[in-house]
């Protein structure tokens, strides 16, 4: 069965400024304000909640990994509290994702945010149901870039990883890819735009319209 595997944070849905505010409501806690901006610190936010933290702490030219992880659970409690506020799918994303199920494909995500606020986040933004499976970020012992949450994500899906896509926006997307040893086509409306062909994937996505297309020219039946 033909899967196509989607990274959730700036692959299918913007997701940096409910990030960035809550990576904000950690500093405010601390008494510094908000240190980090919701357009210019959106790229860092696609790297984690600790990635945020570490950045905010950067410019206050204070605390270390001890202080990033305390305020990390921290930081996902007001990140649930207002996981859909500011929250959006990229133009055409859901409709293309039902494209895929309508022509046969299988369709999961492997994502490195949380497994449960993952599922809060697609249940509250109404397209739980047009995914087989969800792989996150703790599902497994390991996570992106190991190859073991895409391998799961695509068999929980029903489908086999040599008839697989992922659809990314990052180099860790890249490179999970790499190591399950299957193609990749990276976002060109994500964080990075199109600075993401750097990484050299196996193709760009310029939009949603255009996946169904793509996904069935990237996993056609070779020629006999």
């Amino acid at each position: 069965m033909r899967t196509v595997v989607f990274d959730l944070d700036g692959t299918l849905a913007d997701t940096s400024a409910d990030l960035v505010a809550a990576a904000n409501a950690c500093f405010r806690d601390l008494g510094h304000g908000d240190l980090l901006d919701p357009v210019e610190d959106a790229l860092t936010a696609f790297h984690g909640g600790r990635a945020m933290l570490r950045l905010g702490f950067s410019r206050l030219a204070a605390g270390g990994e001890a202080e990033v992880n305390r305020e990390y659970p921290k930081l996902l409690a007001h990140y649930e509290a207002g996981i859909d506020r500011h929250t959006r799918f990229y133009p055409g994303a859901t409709d293309a994702v039902a494209a895929l199920r309508a022509a046969g494909f299988r369709t999961a995500i492997c994502t490195n945010k949380p497994e449960r606020l993952a599922e809060i986040l697609m249940a509250r933004l109404g397209a739980r149901a047009l995914f087989d499976a969800l792989v996150g970020a703790d599902t497994l012992p390991v996570r992106k870039p190991d190859p073991a949450p895409y391998v799961a994500a695509v068999e929980r899906a029903g489908g086999a990883v040599a008839r697989s896509i992922l659809i990314g926006d990052t180099e860790t997307d890249r490179r999970t890819a790499a190591a399950a040893g299957v193609p990749v086509a990276l976002v060109a409306f994500g964080p990075e735009g199109a600075g993401v062909a750097r990484l050299a994937p196996d193709a760009l996505l310029a939009h949603f319209d255009d996946l169904p297309a793509l996904a069935a020219r990237m996993l056609a039946e070779p020629a006999a």
